[in-house]
């Protein structure tokens, strides 16, 4: 969409979600997306960082491989000392100058453009990439690299328009208007493996608004980043907008929480490193208080009343346990299931799991791939070891891993009578799942207890055919989720329909894919303008009275 366009509809600008692209056989998307696997996955590229609209090669050289095939490297990226990001803040702050003052219109015209390339030639690019280098199935990438992307994208747009729309009451003889600013520096922009759109939207949301960007996406997706990068760029997006730079988190991150420009930071990733930020950033002086915006980890639960549909439920627990290697900061890995139900539930579950394929995404009859690299791997598998051996646990179902060729970590199903095992405390990331039983009669109890046994309120589901069943669930764990979800997988939100966030432990719950996390990227200044000013100080009162 040219700026032209934008600017006839931009007032009326109203978008629809992305629609999923199927990838059946024989369909004319899963040829493309073949073809491009097999092209890319051929190639030996070579990343540069992104400052100031050019291509910097350091020669420090990090090489990216393949999580499902960890022998075959896709390329080397360029990685950053603090020459390289110190040069990436000030690229933004020059770019600030003037991209802080251009027309919205303008900005965008420029992320509605990237949007519709993204729908059309570089669709099957950016799945590609995410594939390869992030290990996502062709209908995960699908929903992220692609659809989510392009929502983002799109709907922001529309955001945008409510926080400049939401204007102040005008008295009469007066104009009164809010301007809503850019931060007055720049923003730093800390995206995480696991989602393409995610890293889109940290950097390109605060750009929106007029905002310059410097960007540090996680090693371990990089190959995506680069390709996101030049979508951006050919979209028209001005040099030093967005500045992106690879390296060693510690050098990046001491460079730009130490500049007295930092105006905002843009995080998903772990709990434990958001806290670490905030207390860099809270022991040091800036020209602005920075807005610090973060979305972190979740152990996120499905509950399930006695009353549950058993093959939703299973489904449930399947997508939103399993899907992308229950590497989603969503995922269910913690169930509540009533003595009741669980002998049913158990034996379906233990068919299905044995049904899963996993293996390489290229093919694409598999419905996982492999863990992100061997750190995350070895974590998991001794995760699953310590399970095996527990007096309180016990292995349900999957538990194979293996590291030969990939980071494979078949689905696991596990059940404790401790409520207070790791792995119903801590976010192992992981497609580990493992329920706690409780007696059908103890409901309210278990409500209560799901509430107060995680620092963590990201996401969680209840099934239940009983209405009121439901609303104890919704009332009751009102603060456990910030996305709660009623016969449904606590996974999957969707941009402009979902918003995404949560509290406690899991972030500042400033909702991904909604106005109110694009309010933050703003500083409003309000502005009165009075037609007939004042020639006199003298008030009515003051006059003398009357004899």
């Amino acid at each position: 969409m040219n700026i032209a366009t934008v600017e006839n509809s931009i007032l009326n600008y109203s978008p629809r979600n992305e629609p999923v692209f199927s990838y059946v056989p024989d369909s004319p998307e899963r040829a493309r997306l073949e073809a491009t696997l097999k092209r890319m996955a051929g190639e030996m590229l070579d990343m540069p960082m992104f400052v100031d609209g050019r291509e910097v090669r350091t020669g420090k050289l990090d090489e990216v491989r393949m999580p499902h095939d960890h022998s075959h490297v896709l390329g080397s990226a360029h990685t950053a000392g603090e020459n390289e990001v110190v040069a990436a803040i000030t690229a933004a702050r020059a770019a600030w100058r003037d991209w802080s003052r251009r027309s919205w219109i303008e900005r965008a015209g420029i992320f509605l453009t990237a949007a519709d390339l993204l729908a059309g030639e570089w669709r099957q690019i950016l799945n590609a990439a995410t594939m390869l280098g992030q290990s996502k199935t062709a209908h995960q990438a699908e929903i992220d690299s692609a659809a989510e992307l392009i929502d983002f994208l799109r709907f922001n747009v529309q955001f945008m328009l409510h926080v400049y729309a939401e204007q102040p009451h005008s008295a009469s003889g007066t104009w009164n208007r809010v301007d809503y600013r850019p931060l007055e520096g720049f923003v730093y922009s800390v995206t995480p493996f696991n989602f393409t759109a995610i890293a889109g939207n940290l950097s390109c949301a605060p750009a929106l608004l007029g905002n310059t960007i410097v960007w540090k996406p996680s090693a371990n997706a990089r190959f995506s980043a680069h390709y996101l990068m030049r979508l951006l760029m050919a979209a028209g997006l001005p040099p030093g907008v967005i500045n992106l730079v690879y390296g060693d988190p510690k050098v990046v991150s001491d460079v730009c929480l130490g500049s007295e420009h930092l105006a905002g930071v843009h995080f998903t990733g772990s709990t434990a490193v958001f806290n670490n930020l905030l207390r860099t950033v809270g022991g040091r002086a800036y020209r602005s208080y920075p807005r610090i915006v973060g979305e972190t980890g979740g152990k996120n639960f499905i509950l399930a009343h006695s009353s549950a549909d058993l093959e939703a439920l299973a489904t449930a627990v399947i997508r939103g346990g399993y899907e992308y290697q229950g590497q989603k900061c969503s995922a269910a890995s913690r169930l509540f299931i009533p003595q009741s139900l669980w002998p049913r539930l158990r034996e379906r579950l233990g068919d299905e799991i044995a049904k899963i394929k996993v293996g390489d995404v290229r093919d694409l009859r598999n419905f996982m791939g492999a863990v992100i690299d061997e750190r995350a791997w070895r974590k998991h598998d001794s995760a699953i070891a310590e399970a095996r051996s527990h007096v309180s646990m016990k292995l349900e179902a999957g538990g194979s891993t293996d590291m030969r060729e990939g980071y494979f970590v078949h689905p696991t199903l596990l059940s404790t009578t401790d409520p207070q095992v790791r792995h119903m405390t801590e976010e192992l990331f992981g497609p580990i799942v493992c329920a706690q039983l409780y007696a059908d009669a103890d409901y309210v109890k278990i409500i209560a207890h799901i509430d107060e046994s995680s620092t963590y309120g990201l996401t969680g589901s209840v099934f239940s055919t009983d209405r009121d069943a439901i609303a104890q669930a919704s009332v009751g764990l009102r603060y456990a989720a910030g996305n709660f979800y009623i016969n449904d997988k606590p996974t999957g939100a969707v941009v402009g329909q979902q918003p995404f966030g949560g509290a406690r432990g899991s972030g500042t719950n400033d909702k991904a894919g909604s106005m109110w996390n694009l309010m933050r990227w703003v500083s409003p200044r309000t502005i009165k303008e009075t037609f007939e000013p004042a020639r006199s100080y003298y008030y009515p009162f003051m006059q003398d009275p009357q004899p």
